[in-house]
């Protein structure tokens, strides 16, 4: 029987670092010794405060209450993303976690919407999307998992402080054993016959061995990059917004539960509110606009005081060649990095380290395990980069990023989903895309992406009948949400920071 893994060593701590010793220490139990070493002379980056809905997927299996997630981390929730400016100037529209209703013999609600469309119905198909709805009525409360149930269709995530939930992970983490080094990994000491990394040399002078690592150092890639020249795949041509100037504001009286994305010249700008503050941010392209004009494009659109000074943070958008080399895998920001547009950073740290315990290794590692995991985080990669793409490539506006995206070539695949889309609205989803239909869908919608044509079978069904029950399905969802408390109502009664009740509801 082949040797089994006995100790992983985790270089760098952060988001990413903690969230793999949680997972891995989860997965693997009192089998593998598992050691985090972080400096805390090195900063973090914090790129992950939105989430999508597997992040409470990704707490559950770690054993974390939600209700202390939310308390320590300032967490507040989020029903999905609105998007202003991004089609055309003052549009707006919502990419909400929940569909826009039950299938009816076979047919999507998408279109049975453009089957109603075509009749000469106006009503905006938002208006069918509970957590759109309640997102926009800046109320909360969590779905209901009976399917019967009006409360049923739609899901939540996050917005959190990233730093509090690192030092949240660490208490839980080395409860159950995880063990951490505050030191500086000054080498890399790999295996002269095959270039495995056996040990690490820390600014004490002291080493430390193991079987296998895990990577979670930043852009550097201190193992997989300066070590395994893992090399790196750059996307800048299909996303070329490079540069980010970020800053937190004083919370506001608007408590919304969801992510707000405003376009502007060279880029768009993101507000995520948590309970003791709103975080924000100015994603641009460096070739389109300098680093002081959307500085100051940041600071003029602000809706409450800063906080601090902006902070500016440079990236390639695109990722690295190998993900696992050796016995060494990259997670989180040293695995490549895609714009915070749809909140995935945390998600792409998640599925690595989960895809990781499916495909867990001996010491002698198995080269397909590692084509396995590579094949498939390059995919997971480039289903995100495409859904990001369909965001740009689809816009109206007139300035020169916006024209260059709306003119650039993208990726044969989506250049195949939009188009059998725009044909008769039909979906395609892949195996590893992290969005479903109605996501899909919302984009679409929203970027006036419009079907040519409906599914046929929409005929069979008689018109009143789809009128009746869309109208049953917009009344149902008026009459739930004038019963929801608001967003800051429910965080009050059920999960409140210490921060949050000082300042009151």
């Amino acid at each position: 029987m082949a040797e089994p893994i006995r100790k992983i060593i985790i270089a760098g701590g952060g988001t990413a670092g903690w969230m793999s010793a949680a997972a891995l220490k989860a997965g693997l139990g009192q089998t593998v010794d598992i050691l985090l070493i972080e400096s805390e002379e090195i900063a973090t980056v914090g790129v992950g405060e939105a989430t999508i809905p597997t992040m409470r997927v990704f707490n559950e299996h770690i054993g974390v209450n939600e209700a202390e997630f939310i308390r320590a981390t300032e967490a507040t929730f989020k029903l999905g993303v609105e998007f202003r400016n991004w089609g055309h100037k003052g549009h707006r529209y919502f990419h909400p976690f929940g569909d826009y209703g039950a299938t009816h013999e076979g047919l999507a609600a998408h279109q049975i919407w453009r089957r109603l469309r075509a009749a000469g119905d106006d009503t905006p198909l938002e208006a069918y999307s509970l957590a759109t709805q309640i997102a926009y009525a800046n109320r909360f409360f969590p779905p209901n998992p009976d399917p019967r149930s009006p409360m049923h269709d739609y899901s939540y995530a996050f917005h959190f402080d990233a730093s509090l939930y690192a030092k949240f992970l660490r208490g839980h983490c080395e409860a159950r054993g995880v063990k951490r080094r505050n030191a500086r990994i000054t080498g890399v000491n790999q295996r002269s016959t095959d270039g495995y990394i056996e040990s690490l040399t820390l600014d004490d002078g002291s080493v430390e061995a193991a079987d296998f690592f895990v990577d979670c150092t930043g852009f550097r890639g201190l193992l997989i990059e300066s070590a395994l020249k893992a090399g790196y795949t750059d996307w800048s041509d299909y996303l070329p917004v490079d540069r980010a100037w970020a800053i937190p504001t004083a919370k506001t009286d608007d408590l919304s539960p969801y992510t707000r994305s405003t376009a502007h010249t060279a880029g768009w700008q993101w507000r995520v509110p948590l309970q003791h503050r709103t975080g924000n941010g100015h994603v641009y392209s460096s070739r389109f606009m300098d680093d002081e004009t959307a500085r100051t494009v940041l600071l003029d659109n602000l809706d409450a005081a800063p906080l601090k000074d902006p902070m500016l943070i440079r990236f390639v958008t695109g990722h690295r060649n190998t993900f696992w080399d050796k016995n060494c895998i990259c997670v989180g920001l040293s695995s490549g990095f895609l714009e915070p547009l749809e909140s995935t950073s945390i998600n792409f740290i998640q599925l690595g380290i989960i895809r990781l315990l499916e495909l867990f290794p001996a010491r002698e590692i198995d080269p397909f395990l590692r084509r396995e995991y590579n094949s498939r985080t390059l995919d997971a990669y480039e289903k995100v980069r495409d859904f990001i793409i369909l965001h740009y490539c689809t816009n109206t506006r007139d300035e020169a990023l916006w024209r260059y995206c709306a003119e650039m070539p993208i990726p044969d695949d989506l250049a195949y989903k939009m188009e059998l889309y725009r044909r008769r609205g039909e979906v395609i989803l892949r195996k590893c895309d992290h969005f479903a239909e109605p996501s899909w869908v919302s984009i679409y919608n929203g970027q006036g992406v419009i079907p040519e044509a409906y599914d046929p079978l929409a005929d069979r069904v008689p018109l009143d009948t789809l009128r009746e029950l869309m109208q049953k399905r917009r009344e149902g969802i008026q009459r739930v949400v004038a019963q929801l408390p608001s967003h800051a109502e429910f965080i009050a009664r059920h999960c409140p920071s210490d921060n949050f009740m000082k300042a009151g509801v």
